[in-house]
């Protein structure tokens, strides 16, 4: 099988399954407990791999909050931080987001808006992004949170967060992003971009399922950022995330990371000249083709390609057994994309319109295999 779905999810990398075997055998201890040599190896071990997360966005330690993946986190966030600031703080009740966010973000907006508060859903260009002036246009006296995708799981497109998270922070109003698609495949220095959170899951980077996280940033003088936690009933994470760890998992997350930080120049000049390869060949072969992933700012490898009179579910199950692509988010199957009729397409480009998204895995043999069979089912 040939796997161009790695925006869905992705391989596991043998050394993070090394690094994880003896967290599921002999190193079964809680780190919650106290006092014996099991329970203190597994909260050094989890403390070593928040190193390691951390040193991939340059963030402290103390800033990276373990969840069960990038959904939990951006519940977390959005409902954490409108209770906080509105039912707590007393402060306004608007949110900015965009209309094409991952359905975590649009469905938590949603269900705040049942409860009162005022949620703007932003345009986007034909690539995907967000206008910076009609982000401005939006800000009001009430805006509390704006929380917009860094990089969009159906197109790759890049969104401009560093200036866009820099309007927020003159107008202090905290800035949040789902960073899942990103992180671990461009450089992300949270030190010199100033959001206040990020949300990200271990297995788009080759880590385990179930795992992820969320960045929250300390304020000006290190004291924690107030959220309502979403999970109640124990101390761990820094008081905002009760529950026993899954160490395993974080340990699997740790190595990922450490792995993404070693690899990535290397990983990204591979997969820039995989995806010239398929997007000359796919052009050579369908000349009518459309590329929706902006061409520079975009995730190395994603490719969201049109294919006129080519209908996509027909042509994933030709491919079914040799290749796997997609039609769009694994969130979002069986619906009309939302995020590709935001940057324009009617109904009929929708439904022949694939993903392909690639890895450090992938080959060139396998892109030239891809290509052929494309070709043998013209």
């Amino acid at each position: 099988m040939i796997y161009f779905d790695n925006s869905a999810t992705t391989e596991i990398d043998p050394e993070v399954v090394e690094s994880m075997l003896p967290f599921l055998n002999e190193e079964y201890g809680n780190p919650s407990s106290k006092y014996y040599t099991l329970a203190e190896t597994a909260k050094k071990s989890v403390e070593e791999s928040r190193t390691s997360v951390a040193e991939l966005i340059n963030s402290r330690n103390d800033e990276i909050i373990f969840t069960s993946g990038a959904s939990e986190s951006n519940n977390f966030i959005l409902k954490g931080i409108s209770d906080y600031l509105y039912y707590e703080k007393k402060l306004g009740n608007h949110i900015i987001t965009s209309k094409t966010e991952h359905k975590s973000v649009l469905e938590t907006c949603k269900w705040l808006e049942k409860r009162g508060y005022k949620i703007t859903y932003l345009n986007v260009n034909k690539y995907g992004q967000v206008d910076k002036d009609e982000l401005e246009g939006s800000l009001t006296k009430e805006t509390i949170l704006v929380s917009l995708i860094w990089g969009n799981n159906e197109l790759g497109t890049l969104n401009e967060i560093s200036s866009l998270s820099s309007m927020c922070k003159d107008r202090s109003i905290l800035f949040h992003s789902d960073a899942t698609q990103v992180l671990g495949k461009i450089d992300i220095d949270v030190k010199s971009i100033p959001v206040d959170f990020l949300s990200f899951s271990a297995h788009k980077i080759h880590g385990p399922k179930g795992i992820g996280g969320c960045f929250i940033r300390k304020t000006k003088i290190g004291t924690k950022q107030k959220i309502t936690p979403l999970i109640h009933g124990g101390s761990q994470e820094f008081d905002y995330r009760a529950g026993t760890h899954s160490v395993h998992n974080i340990v699997g997350f740790g190595k990922a990371c450490e792995i993404a930080k070693r690899e990535m120049n290397k990983n990204t000049l591979v997969l820039k000249d995989l995806e010239t390869i398929l997007i000359d060949q796919i052009r050579a072969i369908y000349p009518s083709s459309q590329i929706n992933s902006h061409l520079t700012h975009k995730i190395p490898g994603v490719i969201n390609v049109t294919l006129p009179g080519i209908n996509n579910e027909i042509l994933i199950r030709k491919l079914r057994n040799d290749v796997a692509i997609s039609t769009g988010s694994a969130c979002s199957l069986g619906e009309p994309s939302y995020v590709l009729k935001s940057i324009g397409l009617t109904e009929s480009e929708i439904y022949t319109t694939i993903r392909i998204s690639l890895s450090k895995f992938n080959t060139l043999n396998q892109v030239n295999s891809f290509i052929n069979q494309l070709i043998s089912i013209q």
